[in-house]
């Protein structure tokens, strides 16, 4: 069993994107969305949706989350390299003075802040720190 539901996560894009599938589709939580929608915001990846699935009573039911992974022109991937930084084991901080620059500033670092999960620009923009999640170029 994975205890790292957003590493889970990560590999599924990573390896959807390697499989050039239009989608992927994964347990639901509301940080996996909101890691999902800084990814969208940043256009790496397409439609974020939430999918509630029936709600028979006899059987028990989980939301999934959707995500639509984008292609350039040629069929590749706009994700090129997707890593996870904070590890259940070794967590990472970084202070507002201290935020990752990514592939010299051309990709983004999601960063977990007091106010809520941003890119490092964000963070950078509005003088936060907080936990680094993850690197995406």
């Amino acid at each position: 069993m994975n205890t790292d539901p957003i590493s889970d996560m990560l590999t599924r894009i990573r390896n959807a994107s390697a499989a050039k599938k239009p989608e992927v589709v994964l347990p639901y939580s509301k940080l996996k969305s909101k890691v999902a929608e800084v990814l969208r915001d940043n256009s790496y990846v397409g439609k974020v949706e939430k999918l509630g699935l029936s709600r028979d009573k006899k059987e028990k039911v989980f939301d999934q989350l959707m995500i639509k992974l984008n292609y350039d022109e040629s069929g590749e991937s706009v994700i090129k390299n997707i890593k996870k930084i904070s590890k259940p084991g070794r967590r990472v901080y970084t202070g507002k003075d201290k935020l990752p620059y990514v592939l010299n500033n051309l990709g983004i670092a999601i960063i977990s802040t007091p106010r809520g999960l941003m890119t490092n620009k964000e963070a950078r923009n509005k003088g936060l720190g907080g936990e680094i999640i993850c690197e995406v170029y």
